[in-house]
Formats: C-alpha cells, structure tokens, sequence
C-alpha cells in the first residue's frame, strides 16, 4: 500500500508539471510580444518614409512603340506603329492615332468592368494621318494614361457595334521626340550617313525643301554607280543622267535615323547596300 501510495504521488507531480509547462508555451512572455510591437512599428514608419515612385522618364515629349495583340487593333500605319508619349509633373500620357473611326471608346482595364465605369471611358479625337503615297485621312485617336512604361497592361476597345473586347498593349521603346519639320520653303541641313563599307558619302549639307509640311531631301552621291534608292520600301530614281547620282528623297523626321537602300552597279552585278541618313535640325539654313 506505501508503494502504491508513492506511485499516485508521483503520477500526480508529473501531470502538475506538464500542465504547467503546456501553460508556459501558449503565452507569449510581455517583453517578446513588446518587441514585435516595435518592430512592427518601425515597418510602418520606414515604409512611410520611402519616396513615391518617380516617372521613368523627365518631362518632355516623347514617341514610342505601341504594342498589341491584335492586328485589327493597332497604331495607324502611317505612324509606323508609334504615338507620342508626353511627360508632365511626372505623369505620362500616351497618345496614339489608329486605323479608323471604327474604334469609339477606350477603357483602361477588363472589357467586364467597362460598362459599371463609364466616366473613366477615353474618349477619341479625330486625327489627320498622311500615307508615304501623300493621301490623307480622318481616324480617330486617343490619350491614354500610362502608369509603366515596357509592360503589358490591360486596354479594352468599344467598337460601332457596342460590344467591348479585351486587349494587351504596351508602351515602350520611348524616345525623344524628333524636331518639327521646319515652316515650308527651301534650306540646307548638315546630313550624316552611316553603313555600307564606309567608302561612300553623300554631300553636305543637303538641299531640304518643305511642301505643305512634308519635307524632300536631294541627295548627292560621291558617285555615279547608284541607280536607286530605296525609302520605306519605295523605289527613287536618279534626277540626273550625268555626274555623280542624285536623288530626291521624302524625310520624315529629322534628328532621326532614316533607314535607306542605294543600289550600286560599280561592281560586277549590281547590289544593294543598307545605309543610315541623319538630318540635324541645329544645322538649319534657310536658302536665299
């Protein structure tokens, strides 16, 4: 009976213990729960502290690439895919011309939500587009927000049919925006070529005319074996039969890298050579 006696004495002293020690590790001792007080609070205050996030780029005007996923829905061709993106007080707006008027409302985000946010609708203005063949049309354009510049963001459409459809567009690659084309009349402006085998130049500077806002460089080779040129895909030929070849060709910026092809036939077949023409607009003269 003694033995047994001990035995409950103990049994008990061990069920104390582990209830006292269950107790000890479901609390948190006062001074562990103010340290993570604190710790939280100093989250808050740095995170407070940190400077809002700057526009990617200074005020300014830029163009960039208008990126989609749809060849129906797109930047207007006589744009060459790009729009103009304007930065002020740090915040960019994005505006780009497209096909048509068929197009006649935009909202930033899903389809699903458009018709429940019908103030945030981007309305179009109506845009005049020159083609290189020199016809001109109306379509309709828009100024969209920009919250990023080289990432996707959604974009839904509202087309004449009253149906709203999703779209993934982008804004990247901006760069500054290339000078105005000068009042119409006649100048000169220094021009640089770039590729081929370096052997060649153009003269410079160059006679630049400007018709009703579009501008018409002639180009004077350092020789005679060209026979043509191509710009955008179209064929120029030479304005002379004698000396070194010249031609006219359209500019359509400048301060901007004009992509350009000149066929030679100064070797033993005929070959066409990829070049590069930059106009600078600090050079400018005006032609007596």
């Amino acid at each position: 009976m003694k033995l047994n006696h001990k035995f409950a004495l103990l049994l008990a002293g061990a069920v104390l213990a582990g209830s006292l020690t269950g107790c000890g590790a479901s609390g948190t001792p006062a001074s562990s729960a103010a340290s993570s007080e604190a710790a939280a609070s100093s989250a808050v205050s740095e995170a407070a502290s940190e400077p809002a996030a700057e526009a990617a780029l200074p005020d300014g005007v830029y163009t960039a690439d208008f990126d989609t996923d749809s060849s129906m829905f797109h930047a207007n061709e006589a744009n060459d895919g790009k729009g103009t993106l304007t930065v002020k007080d740090g915040q960019m707006t994005f505006h780009v011309s497209l096909v048509s008027k068929k197009i006649v409302n935009l909202y930033v985000g899903m389809a699903a939500d458009a018709e429940a946010h019908e103030g945030d609708w981007l309305q179009p203005t109506t845009d005049t587009v020159t083609y290189s063949d020199g016809l001109s049309d109306e379509v309709y354009g828009f100024d969209i927000p920009v919250k990023a510049l080289d990432e996707d963001f959604q974009l839904a459409i509202l087309g004449t049919k009253g149906k709203w459809y999703d779209h993934t567009v982008r804004v990247a690659n901006a760069q500054p925006a290339a000078a105005e084309a000068p009042a119409d009349g006649t100048y000169t402006c220094d021009v640089t070529l770039e590729g081929g085998s370096g052997r060649a130049t153009v003269d410079s500077p160059a006679a630049l005319t400007v018709a009703d806002g579009r501008m018409t460089a002639t180009i004077v080779w350092s020789s005679p074996n060209y026979d043509y040129m191509l710009v955008k895909g179209e064929k120029y030929l030479p304005t002379n039969t004698e000396g070194n070849s010249t031609f006219e060709i359209p500019v359509a910026a400048l301060d901007t890298p004009l992509d350009v092809v000149g066929d030679t036939v100064a070797m033993s077949t005929p070959h066409e050579i990829e070049y590069t023409l930059t106009f600078a607009s600090a050079s400018l003269i005006e032609a007596k």
